[in-house]
């Protein structure tokens, strides 16, 4: 008979335990309350949320079609108001009341604020869910924050502001940073990296009243007397188990819900599992033990053996690019010795902590490969009293002599922990691949190792390698075509180190197996020598796909699409005017609005196009370039001159944006996208380049997409001028034209080469970006033409009329 079962809570925990559930075929009702307005998401993923390397879109665990799937009722954003034990009755604030058989709280935890003056201003926030990491996402760019909180939730708070250009300070309580995680060397160097990417960290320091003005946060108040101004302050500094509702249904609780092996509260019909729980007096807030907990209350509810055994766990981080490892016992003591590794100059550092020729305790940062190895000697109590000189290299050198770096991993024993977030060893991974898995993605779907944090991604590539041995293929990069072996970046890399300035010299040089190329590589090598030569190198209208030899789109008929370029979607009567005389002239079938702002002419014939081009330019209009790998259009709103919510001139810096970039040719279509404000008429959040609008300047996103994929824009930078927004975008587009591959849309190559790099390369260092700008406009400055005024001329005419005789007065 199926039961009823409700689960209050949607996070990480019970999402897994209903995994867990619903894999084994349970026969269950379930019922599931959230008081978060959605369902489960990957909570460690809020930082690159944050940051912007990731969407919420990409962290979601289980989409709606998840839940509806296996049947949940589900209730997101509602509150569970009351538990009536003695009926088995759930009511919540929505008005609903739901039976059940069993009932599993998974409620978390609540953010702790520091109860000093001032902790209840507006602008004073915790860092603990979507509302807020939208909430420091939305700072302006001339932000200051303030971070409360030296531990790992506060620095990915403030790394997370910082990679969008807001002025930052963490203010920590304690001597050095994650001081649970780190000893003093390993925090020192983490400062010192966080200090690097313009984060101000305040150590030893003591928060004594938070001021404020109007209602509002103005500044931190440190007891030394020194103020710290910020918009926005962000406390953390921990958790506390979410234990009200449960004291309040009259179950037994302490600083968490108090749970047994099975997870059973004090009510037999009633478990628990997550932050909110206390076993054996302690409580978890590590993903690696909630995990535990799950398959332990899966079990419990289809009536199977099971009991949770907390276990010791390394943690193995990556805050702002620093790679951090830790485990066991660290501190000093005089009953102890140290084993320590420095190395400076790559910000390297390795201490391993020794009682009794055992390992207790191990620290690293910056170089952490060996961490799980020093962990599984720590687990088994391993004595290494004969590798006492050598200990701190690792297991590639143990015995005298380095030797194939892949031993760290072959030496790990089957029950070596590889996957910390899902407890997944070594042994797991390997039965995993020898029952079919035989890539990343086999291995996550079966095991869901690097399926959490992904800090273990490269460890379990590693255990693929080993394992596969011979048969473990790396993937490739894909040959341009059958003329080459040659990758498109191996030949982008070799035009330029070497200076091919021909396809001739591309042919000879990097021993193409065709005398010319073919229709695959022709137009890539083209494009790549007009990229990095395009002094030296002349374009060769041959080596285009038609509708760019054509200038024009080719549609299943045969006849063309003619769409002439319309600045920013601003158009006159003049040219509405010509635009339809010149369809009435020359029969279009259709006359079309585009997406971009523009008209489309559809079914003109290919004779017909030199004349219909230039009756165009007589009216003052060029090329819309619907045809290129190049800029395509700048969609505008109309901004700040009619709208009433308009920050900035949208319009006008739409136009200024197009006449910059028109005629540029690129790897693939470019387009753009300026709104007025946040409410984003201009779609720019889906565009190559996005610009919207805002009260204090520009913030320029990258990397969008609306077609067969869509995908979310990334912040690249918020800048306060006109002037900087254009550089940055055509810094933008001058990096992906000299890097990415042909045929790859902005968003992929952004993908492939990471929003760090590229911020490094046009947002951090101004110099570059500077040089970018001066390169693209240098290109510009001999493609930025109109090719339609140019083959409309007679004598390059003649190719288009086979049949029909083509002259300025016929056309006239």
């Amino acid at each position: 008979m199926t039961q009823k079962l409700v689960v209050i809570g949607a996070g990480m925990a019970s999402g897994r335990a209903l995994e867990h559930l619903f894999e084994a075929g349970a026969d269950w009702d379930v019922t599931l309350f959230n008081a978060e307005p959605r369902g489960n998401y990957n909570r460690l993923m809020l930082s690159p949320v944050l940051s912007g390397e990731k969407t919420y879109q990409e962290i979601v665990t289980h989409d709606e079609a998840w839940y509806l799937q296996h049947g949940v009722d589900t209730h997101f954003g509602t509150r569970v108001t009351e538990i009536d034990r003695a009926a088995k009755i759930v009511r919540a604030d929505d008005g609903s009341e739901v039976s059940y058989d069993k009932l599993v709280f998974a409620t978390g935890s609540n953010p702790f604020i520091i109860p000093m003056p001032g902790h209840d201003l507006e602008g004073v926030i915790a860092y603990r869910d979507l509302e807020d990491t939208e909430r420091m996402m939305n700072m302006p760019a001339e932000s200051k924050v303030v971070v409360i909180g030296g531990g790992l939730l506060g620095l990915e708070a403030a790394a997370g502001m910082a990679a969008r250009g807001i002025d930052v300070t963490v203010v920590h309580i304690m001597g050095h940073l994650m001081e649970r995680q780190l000893d003093e060397p390993a925090g020192y160097l983490l400062r010192r990296a966080l200090m690097d990417k313009g984060i101000t960290v305040k150590c030893q320091a003591n928060s004594k009243e938070i001021l404020g003005e109007d209602g509002k946060v103005r500044a931190l108040l440190l007891d030394d007397g020194t103020e710290l101004p910020c918009d926005l302050l962000v406390m953390a500094v921990g958790i506390r188990p979410n234990t009200k509702l449960a004291a309040e249904a009259g179950l037994a609780v302490g600083r968490g819900i108090h749970v047994d092996d099975q997870m059973i509260t004090s009510d037999p019909d009633v478990l628990a599992l997550g932050e909110c729980v206390e076993h054996n007096g302690a409580v978890f807030g590590l993903v690696a033990p909630l995990y535990d907990q799950a398959k332990v209350v899966a079990k419990t509810l289809m009536g199977e053996e099971a009991a949770f055994q907390p276990r010791e766990i390394s943690t193995k981080l990556k805050v702002t690019g620093c790679d951090l490892f830790s485990a066991g016992d660290f501190a000093e003591g005089t009953d102890r010795e140290d084993i320590v590794f420095r190395d400076p100059a790559r910000g390297v550092y390795k201490r391993v902590v020794i009682k009794d020729d055992k390992i207790i305790g191990a620290v690293m940062y910056g170089d952490t490969a060996d961490g799980n190895w020093f962990y599984g000697m720590m687990k088994d109590g391993t004595d290494i009293s004969d590798m006492r000189e050598t200990l701190i290299f690792g297991p590639a050198y143990q015995g005298g002599a380095s030797v194939d770096p892949m031993a760290a991993v072959a030496a790990l024993p089957a029950d070596a922990e590889i996957c910390g977030c899902n407890g997944i060893c070594k042994g797991q991974i390997v039965d995993a691949i020898n029952a079919g898995a035989q890539d990343l993605a086999g291995i996550r779907a079966t095991t869901k190792a690097s399926a959490s944090c992904g800090t273990c991604t490269g460890l379990v590539e590693q255990v693929l390698a080993v394992t596969l041995g011979d048969d473990f293929v790396m993937p490739a990069s894909q040959s341009v075509c059958g003329c080459t072996d040659l990758s498109h970046e191996d030949v982008r890399r070799l035009i330029k180190s070497q200076e091919l300035q021909s396809q001739q010299a591309v042919w000879q040089e990097l021993g193409w197996k065709t005398v010319n190329g073919c229709h695959v590589c022709r137009p890539a090598i083209n494009y790549y020598l007009l990229a990095d030569w395009p002094v030296e190198y002349q374009d060769d209208p041959q080596s285009r796909f038609v509708n760019e030899r054509n200038h024009a789109n080719i549609q299943k008929d045969g006849t063309y699409s003619v769409v002439p370029r319309m600045w920013g979607g601003i158009t006159t009567p003049d040219e509405l005017r010509a635009i339809a005389d010149a369809a009435e002239k020359y029969n279009a079938k259709t006359v079309k609005v585009t997406g971009g702002q523009r008209i489309d002419l559809l079914g003109i014939k290919k004779e017909d196009l030199p004349g219909i081009w230039y009756d165009l330019n007589q009216a003052g209009m060029v090329s819309g370039h619907a045809y290129s790998k190049g800029l395509r259009t700048v969609k505008t709103c109309v901004g700040s001159d009619h709208c009433r919510f308009g920050t900035q001139d949208s319009t006008g810096l739409g136009i200024k944006l197009e006449k910059a970039l028109w005629g540029s040719w690129t790897p693939h279509k470019v387009k753009l996208g300026v709104s007025g404000c946040p409410r984003n008429c201009a779609e720019a959040t889906c565009k190559d380049v996005g610009i919207i609008c805002v009260d204090s300047g520009y913030e320029v996103s990258v990397a969008g997409a609306a077609g067969m994929d869509v995908k979310e824009t990334e912040l690249l930078a918020k800048v306060p001028t006109e002037e900087e927004a254009l550089e940055l975008t055509c810094a933008f587009v001058q990096i992906y034209r000299e890097n990415a591959k042909y045929l790859d849309r902005a968003y992929k190559w952004v993908a492939k080469v990471g929003l760090d790099w590229v911020k490094e390369q046009v947002v951090d260092d101004l110099a570059n970006r500077k040089a970018l700008a001066e390169r693209f406009e240098l290109s510009q400055s001999i493609y930025r033409k109109d090719p339609w005024a140019d083959l409309a001329e007679p004598h390059k005419a003649e190719r288009f009329a086979p049949i029909a005789d083509f002259t300025l007065e016929a056309a006239e």
